[in-house]
């Protein structure tokens, strides 16, 4: 009797509807004699879950497993066809899929102010050696890629993801992002841009930020600071702009008033947080910017337990391709914790999805069995009672 693998199992959680239609949409198996684009996904997939560190490891790792591809509806595969397939096809395919995957995670996110709390930061991917001499040169980037991310720190999920250039500026990839009413937004000082912030206010967004130190603001109004938090909060002030433009002319559209909150920190410089918050208590808001650290969090992570530092293929749509995968594997991961109502840790989790990935799972009982099985359990309880 067929039993189907734990790599089966998670991939019936996948959306395979919303991956057809980005192959039809960027032509995905245009030209393609065999290895089409669901071929190419599988493969990937297995080589994130399997931890290959190299196209031959994955070839002789994933062939072995020959009884399995029937119902995997893929066959076998070659290191040459893969480097092919990861050096040309559409990255797209790839990160349409990753945002759909993004949907599914947040299908069932409540709407609430108090649980939309969104982290936005960008890591960069070092790329370093020979093949990599496509990589934008700077003076003072690391070359390589950076992977910007736009994180829910309540639900745990990434939201929004764009992989740019190395010395492409945070900024630059925020102003794209859609804002939502009644949202936090926490970022660090790179998303520096006073016409943006202007957004937040005109939608109805909060906004939590670290000032730089050359801001010119006045003050306004002084707030008092809450007994309770006096080792905490240094000051609390109501400020606005000083100036309407800067020294480069750029006008600044940000009119509102903001509120810049001085918080403490043990052997360090205090930090200087701004919002347009005018409301909440101080150590609110410096509970909200401590939260951004979440999303360093998730950056260790995926480095620490995917393979986004060994490459596949060294063409720029190869590193495209793998740092999609490892967000597509990742979200995976997720659905299956929840899926199966799981308690371990996200790590545990993968590392139990490794050690029996193309292993089959024994048989799940079938509803008329279960049935006949709850109905024996009743007729032996009222046989007690009588």
């Amino acid at each position: 009797m067929f039993r189907i693998s734990r790599l089966q199992q998670m991939l019936q959680l996948f959306p395979w509807a919303a991956f057809d239609r980005a192959v039809q949409e960027h032509r995905g198996d245009r030209h393609c004699k065999g290895f089409d684009s669901r071929d190419h996904l599988l493969a990937m997939t297995y080589a994130q879950l399997s931890d290959a560190g190299s196209l031959r490891q994955l070839e002789h790792s994933f062939n072995q497993h020959v009884r399995q591809h029937y119902h995997l509806r893929t066959g076998l595969v070659k290191r040459s066809t893969l480097a092919d397939a990861n050096c040309h096809r559409d990255p797209q395919i790839f990160a349409q899929t990753a945002a759909a995957l993004m949907q599914c995670l947040g299908s069932r996110v409540r709407r609430e102010r108090a649980f939309m709390l969104f982290l936005l930061d960008s890591t960069s991917i070092s790329l370093r050696g020979r093949g990599f001499e496509w990589t934008a040169p700077s003076a003072t980037r690391t070359p390589g890629l950076k992977l910007h991310l736009m994180f829910d720190a309540y639900n745990q999920r990434p939201v929004h993801q764009s992989i740019t250039a190395a010395n492409v500026n945070d900024v630059s990839e925020g102003r794209k992002l859609r804002i939502e009413r009644g949202a936090t937004y926490v970022f660090d000082k790179g998303y520096c841009d006073y016409g943006w912030w202007s957004r937040f206010s005109e939608v109805g967004a909060r906004l939590v930020t670290r000032a730089k130190t050359n801001a010119a603001l006045r003050l306004v109004q002084q707030l008092p600071i809450d007994p309770a938090n006096a080792s905490t909060i240094i000051s609390d002030r109501i400020e606005r702009f000083a100036f309407r433009s800067n020294r480069g002319g750029h006008r600044n559209r940000y009119t509102g008033h903001v509120r810049r909150v001085e918080v403490a920190r043990p052997g360090k410089e205090p930090l200087m947080l701004v919002t347009n918050d005018l409301d909440s208590p101080a150590a609110e808001i410096a509970h909200l910017y401590k939260q951004r650290w979440q999303i360093e969090l998730f950056f260790k992570w995926i480095k620490q337990h995917l393979s986004v530092k060994r490459f596949l293929g060294r063409s720029e749509n190869a590193v495209r391709i793998q740092l999609l995968i490892a967000l597509i594997v990742y979200l995976l991961v997720q659905l299956y914790k929840a899926k199966h109502g799981l308690t371990a840790t996200l790590w545990h989790v993968l590392a139990q999805i490794r050690g029996g990935l193309m292993q089959p799972l024994e048989p799940e009982e079938s509803p008329w069995k279960r049935r006949r099985r709850h109905l024996a359990q009743v007729a032996a309880l009222q046989h007690q009672l009588l």
